[in-house]
C-alpha cells in the first residue's frame, strides 16, 4: 500500500470531536488508510497554509466567474461559488460496490420512464400506486410517445447518496430530467489540482474526464451523423438560472451552441438555430430546463424559456433531446418506498443499494405508522415541484404536530415521510478548523453502449452548520471535490477523444441572441471607457482651477462640463443649471455612482456585466480574471459619494485600464470570427459617436482663442493625439490643425476616418443576408459616411458663421453621427432579430384525464 503510515495531530484533534459516525473512520474505528494519508498531508502543509490556500481557492473561483445564483437575495445574482479546500474521499474497491448500485438503479428508472409512458404494467400489476403516476406533477400526457432511438430513454441520470448508520451509502434523491453538477464538480477538480496539489500525496486519484468523454460519445450517436459534423445545442434558462455558469462552462468545454429558447425555433417539423448566418437545423438538444417549461404549445403555455412545438419535432424524429421531456416523472419522492418491489418486478434483483426508509401517506396502514411515529420522521411533498420545505417532526411543538397531522390527513396521499437517521460526517475546513459536517455525494451516471457509465468522483455537499442536515447550495451549503482513491493508476485518456468525423464543420454556429450581445459588449464597454476617459480629463482641469468666476481663463471649464453632459446622454446635466458650476462634483458623483440613471458610468458597467455574462461561453479565463477586476472596481464606484476626488480618480482609471485591457486581450486572443467582428463593430460604432460628440460640443460654437486652446488640448488627449499632434506642430495649437488630425488623419486609430474604415471592412467581413447584393445596406451607409469625411475641406470647417458657429463642421458630424447610429439600426434588423413568429405545424393533442 502506498497510503502513508504516518500517526498526525490534526486527525487525533478531529478524532476527539466526533460524536457520531464519520467518514474518517472504518465500523471498528480505526482511521481508514486514504484518510490517515490525507491527513498526514494536511500535517505537513499546516492550518495557516492551508488557510492561505483555501483564500487561494476564493479568489481563483471568483477570478474565474464561478456563481451559483440565489434568488431573493442582495447578491443573489453574482453569489461566488463556494468549494472546500478538504475533499471527499472514497476508496475505490467500495466505489466499484456503489458504482454497480448507481447502475441497478439507473437501468431501473429507465425501465419505469419506458413503463410509465408505455404500457403502465407497474400500476396494473399493482406494483405502485396509480396516483403515484396520474397525480405526479412531473408526468405529462403529451410525452407519451416521446421516445428517443435506441434502448436507453433516461440518458443523464444523478443520485444523491448519504452513507447510513449501517456504514452502507444510501440513495436519498434521484434527478432524471436535467441533472445539475457536472459542470461544478469539474471546476472543483481543476481548482484543487492547482492550487492543493500536494493532498494527493500517497494516493492515487481517478480522473473525470472518461465520463465527459462518454457524454460526447453518447450524444454522437444520438445524432445519427457519423459523416458529417452534428450541431449540437445546449439549452439553458439564460443568465437568470441559479446554474447558468455551469452551462456556459459545459457549452464550451464540451464544444456546443449555448442556446435559450428564443434563438430555436420549429419549421416543418425540425428544430432550427436563429444565427447570424441564418436558420440552421439542430440535431440534438442537452436541455437544462425542466420538463413544463420545454414546449409552450403542448406543456406549460405561458412558457418562455422553451420551444414551441419541440414535442411533435421529437415525435418525428427529426431532433433528439436528452433528457426527453417527461423524465422528471421518475423524481417524485415516493418512489424511493416502492424501489424494492420495483427491482424485484424487473430484474428479479434485490437493491444493491438501499433508499433511506420512506413511507407513502396514500396508504393507510403506512399513513397511520407516520402519524404515531411522526417525532422520528422528516415529512415532505411527494411531488418535489411543491414549494414545500421538509418538516422535522421532533422540531414541532404539540399545537404544530397536531396541525401537521391534519394536514397530512386531509391529502395523505401527496405527502410522504423519511426516516430521521443519524448519516454520516466529513471533516470540512470551516472557520479555520477541521470540523465533522453532514455531506451528501451526487453521483453522475450517463447511458452508453455497454449500460451506464458512472463519474469516478461526483458532488459533494457538506452543510455549513454542525448537526444540521443542510446541503443545498440555495441555503449555504459548501462544495467538495470528490476523490475516488487507490494505490495504483489507471491508464485512461485525461482528454476528450471523439471519434473522426468524414467532414469536419469547422464554422461554428452564433446564435442571434449571443451576436448581438457581443456587440453590445463592444458598446457598453467603449461607452463606459468614453465616459470615463473624458470625465478623467475634466476632473483634471477641475483639479488644476476650482475658481468658477464666469472669466474667459474658466469658460472652457463650462463647455468641457456640457461636453460632458454630451458625450454620457445625462440630460439636462450641465446644460440648463448655472449653479451645477458653482459645485460641478456633486453632478459628477451622480453620474459616476447613480445605477438608476441612464448614461451614468455605473450603468453602463452594470450593462457591460451582464451582456459579457450573457455570453460567458465566450470568454477563456484569461478575459474572466480582467472582468473580476472590471465588476470590483464596478461596486467601488457605486460608493462614489462617500470618497475623495483623488480616490474617485484612481478608481476610474483602474476602471478604464481593466477595461482597455479587456479589449486587448481580446483583440490579441479572439479568434477574427463573426463573435469577434460584432464585438469590433459595436466597440467602434460607440467610439465614432462618442468622439463626433465632443468635437460637436467642444467646437460647434467658436470660443475665445485661450478657451479653444484648452478645449485643442482636451480634445487632443480624448483622442489619444496629444503626443502626436505635439510631434508634427510643436506647441502652436491650431483648431484647423487639430480638425485635420481628429477627423482625417488615416494612421491614427481614433480619427474618424480611420474608424469609418475599420468599420466599413468589420462590415465587409459579416455574413451576407441578401443574396446577389455587392454591399449591404449597412455598409453602404459607412461609405456614404467615410466619402463625407474624406471630402470635406477642413477650412471650411472651422468658418464661423454671422452667429459664430461652425456650422459646416456641426452639419458633416450630425450626418455621419445618424448615418452611424443608422449602422446599429441596421445591423439589428439583420442579425439580431428575436421576433421571429414560431407556428407549430400541428395542433396540441387532447387528452381524456380518466385515461390509464
Amino acid at each position: 500500500m502506498m497510503f502513508t503510515e504516518v500517526s498526525v495531530d490534526l486527525l487525533e484533534s478531529y478524532k476527539s470531536g466526533l460524536s457520531s459516525y464519520d467518514e474518517v473512520l472504518n465500523a471498528d474505528g480505526t482511521v481508514k488508510a486514504h484518510w490517515k494519508a490525507l491527513f498526514a498531508s494536511l500535517e505537513k502543509l499546516g492550518i495557516e497554509e492551508l488557510k492561505s490556500r483555501n483564500q487561494e481557492i476564493v479568489s481563483k473561483l471568483r477570478e474565474n466567474g464561478v456563481t451559483y445564483n440565489v434568488y431573493g437575495t442582495p447578491d443573489g445574482m453574482n453569489r461566488p461559488w463556494q468549494l472546500d479546500p478538504i475533499p471527499f474521499l472514497i476508496e475505490q474497491k467500495e466505489w466499484n460496490t456503489i458504482a454497480s448500485g448507481l447502475q441497478q438503479r439507473a437501468v431501473l428508472l429507465d425501465l419505469m420512464l419506458k413503463d410509465l409512458y408505455g404500457p403502465r404494467n407497474l400500476v396494473k400489476d399493482g406494483i405502485i400506486p396509480a396516483e403515484l403516476v396520474f397525480d405526479n406533477s412531473g408526468f405529462f400526457r403529451p410525452c407519451n410517445d416521446i421516445k428517443l432511438p435506441g434502448n436507453k430513454q433516461l440518458t443523464l441520470f444523478a443520485a444523491d447518496m448519504a452513507r447510513g448508520p449501517d456504514g452502507q451509502m444510501w440513495v436519498v434523491d434521484n434527478r432524471t430530467q436535467a441533472p445539475s453538477g457536472s459542470g461544478y464538480t469539474l471546476e472543483n477538480r481543476v481548482v484543487m489540482s492547482k492550487l492543493l496539489p500536494e493532498l494527493a500525496d500517497g494516493m492515487y486519484v481517478s480522473k473525470l474526464a472518461p465520463y465527459f468523454n462518454s457524454v460526447q460519445n453518447t450524444v454522437l450517436k444520438l445524432s445519427d451523423k457519423s459523416k458529417d459534423a452534428p450541431n449540437i445545442v445546449y439549452l439553458t434558462p439564460g443568465p437568470s438560472n441559479e446554474a447558468y455558469f455551469e452551462h456556459a462552462y459545459l457549452a464550451s468545454f464540451l464544444g456546443y451552441t449555448l442556446a435559450q429558447g428564443d434563438d430555436l425555433l420549429v419549421r416543418n417539423g425540425c428544430v432550427w438555430l436563429k444565427s447570424i448566418d441564418g436558420l440552421q437545423k439542430v440535431d440534438v438538444i442537452i436541455r437544462r430546463i425542466d420538463d413544463d417549461w420545454c414546449d409552450p404549445l403542448e406543456l406549460r403555455e405561458d412558457s418562455r424559456l422553451g420551444v414551441p412545438g419541440l414535442l411533435q419535432a421529437i415525435r418525428m424524429g427529426n431532433v433528439q433531446v436528452m433528457n426527453a421531456p417527461g423524465s422528471s416523472v421518475l423524481e417524485n419522492h415516493a418512489f424511493l418506498a416502492f424501489m424494492e418491489n420495483i427491482s424485484q418486478y424487473f430484474l428479479q434483483q434485490k437493491l444493491i443499494m438501499p433508499s433511506v426508509a420512506t413511507w407513502w401517506c396514500g396508504h393507510s396502514k403506512e399513513l397511520n405508522y407516520v402519524l404515531d411515529h411522526i417525532d422520528e420522521l422528516i415529512i415532505k411533498k411527494a411531488n418535489r415541484k411543491s414549494k414545500f420545505r421538509s418538516i422535522y417532526g421532533r422540531l414541532l411543538t404539540h399545537i404544530e404536530k397536531e396541525d401537521l397531522k391534519q394536514m397530512i390527513s386531509k391529502k395523505p396521499h401527496e405527502f410522504i415521510a423519511q426516516q430521521e437517521v443519524s448519516l454520516s460526517t466529513t471533516p470540512s475546513f470551516v472557520n479555520g478548523a477541521i470540523e465533522p459536517r453532514y455531506a451528501v455525494l451526487r453521483a453522475f451516471m450517463v447511458a452508453d453502449e455497454t449500460g451506464y457509465h458512472v463519474m469516478q468522483g461526483g458532488l459533494t455537499r457538506s452543510s455549513a452548520v454542525k448537526d444540521r442536515f443542510v446541503v443545498s447550495n440555495q441555503h449555504g451549503g459548501l462544495s467538495k471535490d470528490t476523490w475516488i482513491v487507490s494505490d495504483k493508476t489507471e491508464d485512461i485518456p485525461e482528454k476528450i477523444s471523439l471519434p473522426s468525423f468524414g467532414t469536419v464543420n469547422k464554422h461554428v454556429s452564433l446564435p442571434s441572441r449571443s451576436a448581438e450581445n457581443l456587440f453590445w459588449v463592444g458598446r457598453y464597454c467603449e461607452r463606459a471607457m468614453a465616459i470615463i476617459k473624458f470625465m478623467n480629463i475634466t476632473i483634471n482641469v477641475l483639479n488644476l482651477d476650482r475658481n468658477f468666476g464666469g472669466s474667459a481663463k474658466q469658460e472652457h471649464i463650462k463647455v468641457l462640463l456640457q461636453s460632458l453632459t454630451h458625450v454620457s446622454a445625462t440630460y439636462p446635466g450641465f446644460l440648463d443649471e448655472e449653479d451645477r458650476f458653482s459645485d460641478p462634483y456633486t453632478e459628477i458623483i451622480d453620474l459616476i455612482s447613480n445605477g438608476t440613471r441612464p448614461g451614468s458610468i455605473s450603468t453602463n458597467i452594470g450593462a457591460l456585466l451582464n451582456a459579457v455574462s450573457a455570453v460567458r461561453n465566450q470568454w477563456d479565463l484569461e478575459i474572466w480574471r480582467i472582468v473580476d477586476l472590471i465588476d470590483n472596481g464596478f461596486h467601488e464606484i457605486r460608493n462614489a459619494s462617500s470618497m475623495n476626488s483623488n480616490d474617485i480618480q484612481k478608481t476610474l482609471d483602474g476602471l478604464f485600464n481593466n477595461m482597455f485591457t479587456f479589449l486587448g486581450v481580446i483583440a490579441e486572443s479572439m479568434p477574427r470570427d463573426n463573435s469577434y467582428l460584432l464585438l469590433e463593430t459595436g466597440k467602434l460604432i460607440e467610439r465614432i459617436l462618442s468622439r463626433i460628440s465632443v468635437i460637436q460640443s467642444n467646437f460647434g460654437v467658436k470660443n475665445a482663442t485661450a478657451v479653444e486652446n484648452e478645449l485643442i488640448e482636451a480634445t487632443l488627449i480624448n483622442h489619444h493625439s496629444l503626443v502626436q499632434y505635439r510631434q508634427i506642430y510643436k506647441s502652436h495649437l491650431s483648431v484647423e490643425a487639430m480638425l485635420d488630425m481628429v477627423l482625417l488623419e488615416k494612421t491614427l486609430p481614433y480619427s474618424l476616418v480611420y474608424m469609418l474604415d475599420e468599420l466599413k471592412k468589420n462590415l465587409g467581413k459579416l455574413p451576407a443576408t441578401t443574396r446577389g447584393e455587392r454591399l449591404n445596406e449597412a455598409e453602404k451607409l459607412v461609405m456614404k459616411a467615410v466619402t463625407l469625411v474624406k471630402l470635406a475641406n477642413v477650412s471650411n470647417l472651422n468658418k464661423c458663421n454671422a452667429d459664430s458657429e461652425r456650422e459646416e463642421l456641426f452639419d458633416l458630424l450630425s450626418e455621419v453621427s445618424k448615418l452611424t447610429s443608422a449602422v446599429s439600426t441596421n445591423l439589428t434588423n439583420m442579425y439580431f432579430s428575436h421576433t421571429l413568429m414560431q407556428h407549430s405545424l400541428f395542433e396540441p393533442v387532447e387528452y381524456d384525464t380518466d385515461e390509464i
